[in-house]
């Protein structure tokens, strides 16, 4: 398994012998000075020859639009022009297939990299050859990024402590050979040449035969130093065959391999084939996770020592700090403003629920389908063979008789891990909430509500009173009617409150959101909905055109902070019911016999938000 290491992990290391290491930098080490990439640079190459083959406009195609990706894909993976995405030779391929001649791609390489300018790690590259910490970089870039870097840094420095690095490319590779040779520091080697040179390693057949000198130069470095491999994807057969190959000299790499990419997983099959070889002949290897050559040059710089006037000329161009320190609020938190939230903590609630074995795997959905059919007061949950319920054990076996239902003791309930321990707990708290008072549950799959019960015609006067005297806050709070009919609609209309079972700061809350539902006819609804989809009311729920939401939004659009507060308090009053807040979802009778109930108890106190902190703004009317 090969080590992975940050940024920071490396720099440690690199920073107590810089000097044992040599540089090997691919196409994504230009990248943040203005350079394509090799990956940017396939797309255009892709781009460009489906526009040729398919006559379509270059205009039109946005080749970094995934949708124009995988139609571009598509076209060229039922034609032989090019191999599959992601291949090793898919750059040489597309590059020849676009410019065909040797002269072209030169003009195209020329075009690409004279538009850059040396970046904040070129620049740290160039201060470490300067000062010769580096000996030796290689290169399959055609710019001349780190040689204008170089350049401005040695001007910086007195002339006798200039570095003068040497240049070589695959023209002239005589220079690399005797700067190897002769231990003359440090020199650059542009293993597939200069933009300026005569000979360019761009296609296949160019890639495939690595210049002989050039190769051997790489090799006997290898033998000699670490190396450090920056934005380098490992596509070029010829280049990793070399790697390879200095394996196989005595005491290779004797500084390791560290090879830096933006994420472990994303190094090509070759690299990890490179990797595991060299690991297993004893080279200390590791992969460097940095998101950008910048910032792995940052970690170094942070971490060595330059003389002044090159650290200044370094951090001139260093990006800037997007996270900042700030000092911390001193002075002590204030008592207003406060924040009322619309949610009551859940004092307590069941632990365990009946254990029913049954004889076949059901869904929850089956389950309650059985309680329906029996008219059985329930709430279930399906637990694969098991079924976690509430209710009469009596009523429960006459339910779950069709498949082999008995009860087999109690299971425990762990919502926090359990989605159906959740679910069944969420059931139950609505049910609960509803048991007994003028609210009506409303269970769906996107989510619980309860509404206000308009009451029928056929109502006993005492009932209505009854009904009156608990809804008597909230009708305050509303100061307009509870239920009715939507104008120019003839709808009826109910105030209610979604409901939700949420576990926040170590504690379990009943949160709730006011709307307003409207019973709209089935028709409208949506033909052939089913009870759990057919409700346009609350937002989490819309999947249809709502004919009455215009109506619904101007009745709330009046209500500012004071009628909320007015609301939620209401509706804060109402939920947990009793003085002591204790619900109950099914309320079993004492001539029900044995069963399992599912109790909660709720606070009637909202939670409430406060600053931590003083601040300026809680200043500004004087409070």
């Amino acid at each position: 398994m090969i080590k992975t290491l940050t940024g920071p992990q490396f720099s440690s290391t690199f920073c107590l012998r810089p000097e044992q290491f040599a540089w090997f930098l691919g196409a994504g080490a230009s990248a943040a000075a203005g350079i394509p990439t090799g990956y940017s640079m396939i797309l255009d190459f892709k781009k460009r020859l489906f526009c040729q083959l398919s006559r379509i406009s270059l205009r039109e195609v946005d080749a970094n639009d995934p949708l124009w990706q995988q139609r571009i894909d598509l076209f060229f993976s039922t034609r032989s022009e090019l191999p599959a995405p992601d291949d090793p030779t898919e750059y040489a391929r597309a590059f020849e297939a676009i410019y065909p001649t040797a002269a072209d791609r030169r003009t195209c390489i020329e075009q690409a990299v004279t538009r850059g300018t040396p970046s904040f790690a070129h620049r740290v590259l160039a201060a470490l050859l300067t000062t010769r910490r580096i000996p030796c970089v290689f290169t399959t870039n055609f710019d001349q990024l780190v040689e204008t870097a170089t350049t401005l840094t040695d001007q910086l420095v007195p002339a006798n402590e200039r570095a003068n690095m040497t240049t070589a490319a695959i023209d002239n590779a005589e220079r690399a050979e005797r700067c190897l040779r002769e231990s003359s520091w440090p020199f650059l080697a542009k293993l597939h040449g200069d933009f300026q040179s005569v000979e360019l390693k761009n296609t296949t057949e160019e890639l495939r035969e690595q210049d002989v000198r050039m190769r051997r130069v790489l090799g006997a470095a290898c033998a000699r130093f670490g190396l450090v491999v920056v934005g380098y994807s490992g596509r070029d057969e010829s280049v990793m065959a070399a790697l390879t190959e200095a394996l196989a000299q005595p005491n290779a790499f004797p500084g390791g391999i560290y090879w830096v990419t933006r994420s472990a997983s994303s190094v090509l099959p070759a690299v990890s084939e490179l990797l595991e070889k060299a690991a297993q002949s004893g080279v200390t290897t590791a992969i460097v996770e940095s998101p950008t050559f910048d910032e792995l040059a940052g970690d170094i710089i942070d971490g060595i020592s330059l003389p002044p006037v090159l650290l200044q000329h370094v951090q001139e161009s260093r990006p800037t700090q997007i996270l900042a320190e700030l000092p911390l609020p001193a002075r002590e938190q204030r008592s207003f403003p406060v924040l009322q939230c619309s949610a009551i903590p859940i004092l307590s609630m069941p632990k365990q629920a009946r254990r029913i074995e049954i004889n076949t795997v059901i869904t929850t959905v089956r389950a309650r389908e059985l309680v329906r059919d029996a008219k059985a007061r329930a709430v279930v949950a399906s637990v694969g063979r098991e079924i976690a319920a509430f209710g009469s054990d009596a009523e429960l076996l006459r339910a779950f008789a069709p498949v082999g239902g008995k009860i087999a003791g109690t299971i425990d309930l762990h919502p926090d891990t359990d989605s159906w321990a959740l679910g069944l707990l969420y059931d139950a708290l609505t049910w609960a909430i509803s048991r007994g008072r003028p609210l009506l549950p409303r269970l769906r799959r996107k989510g619980h509500a309860i509404i206000v019960a308009s009451g029928l015609p056929t109502d006993s006067p005492e009932r209505v009173a009854a009904r009156k005297e608990k809804l008597s806050h909230l009708r305050q709070a509303y100061s307009t009617p509870l239920s009715g009919t939507v104008e120019g609609y003839g709808y009826p209309f109910s105030e209610g409150v979604q409901i939700r079972l949420d576990c926040v700061a170590n504690r379990w809350w009943c949160a709730f959101e006011p709307f307003t539902y409207v019973e709209l006819p089935r028709t409208e609804a949506g033909d052939g909905a089913s009870h759990d989809e057919g409700d346009d009311n609350v937002a989490s729920f819309v999947r249809r055109a709502n004919p009455i939401m215009d109506w619904q939004r101007e009745r709330w659009a009046g209500r500012r902070n004071k009628e909320w507060a007015r609301i939620i308090a209401g509706w804060a009053k109402l939920l947990p019911g009793s003085h002591d807040g204790v619900v109950k979802a099914i309320s079993l009778r004492e001539d029900s016999g044995p069963g399992q109930d599912a109790e909660f108890r709720l606070s009637p106190v909202t939670a409430w938000s406060r600053p931590s902190h003083d601040h300026d703004y809680f200043q500004r009317s004087g409070r």
